[in-house]
């Protein structure tokens, strides 16, 4: 009788899944180091995801807050060409009252001599 119990697998049934016998057995027990591997790779795969969405939100952000910006810089740019016109300089130092008169007359050279 001894022999015949060598001989026979034991079945794993919902039995002894429930009971928690399942554990002891030697067919789960040998198999354990993979599953851990396997739960493993599964727990990067996930942190992996959630950093590679996490990161592609960042980009989407970025890219709003980049177009806001250049926006801004070409309207900014639009303004300070605008005022940087003669006509408005002269324009605004007028209405200043500061005294100042656009020149008549075309800007000279001055040389000096060494003696």
């Amino acid at each position: 009788m001894a022999g015949e119990s060598t001989g026979k697998k034991k079945k794993t049934g919902m039995k002894s899944f429930i009971g928690g016998t399942i554990l002891t057995d030697e067919r789960i027990s040998r198999q354990f180091p993979f599953v851990v591997m396997l739960a493993m790779f599964g727990l990067a795969l996930i942190m992996n995801r959630n950093w590679s969405e996490k990161t592609i939100r960042q980009i989407g952000d970025m890219q709003k807050e980049l177009e806001a910006l250049r926006s801004e810089h070409a309207t900014i740019s639009a303004r300070l060409m605008d005022a940087s016109r003669p006509s408005e300089v002269a324009k605004k130092v007028n209405e200043a009252g500061i005294g100042l008169k656009e020149p008549v007359k075309p800007p000279r050279k001055l040389t000096v001599e060494d003696n």
